[in-house]
């Protein structure tokens, strides 16, 4: 499995305020960037996965949300997050 529980906990521990800081903006953002970056992966060899497809944008979607709701709170944490994931924006 692409993402399993160690996998998660350096993500939250890189982003969040510590490993089990699973329900801040930027962690839930970080985990969202991952899982995008390994569909996107999956549909290049897979391209009629159409199933797949949805669900990226579906995810491109919430991450989409997260961030607005990110940016209207706090502009400096929305700054930051972006920049240390290299979303373009």
């Amino acid at each position: 499995m692409y993402l399993d529980k160690a996998k998660k906990a350096e993500i939250f521990e890189k982003y969040g305020a510590s490993s089990t800081d699973t329900g801040s903006a930027e962690s839930q953002i970080a985990l969202f960037t991952y899982r995008i970056a390994h569909l996107t992966e999956h549909l290049k060899k897979n391209h009629k996965d159409n199933r797949t497809a949805r669900s990226l944008t579906m995810m491109v979607g919430k991450r989409r949300s997260l961030l607005n709701y990110l940016k209207d709170r706090d502009i400096e944490r929305y700054r930051a997050i972006v920049k240390n994931l290299g979303l373009r924006r």
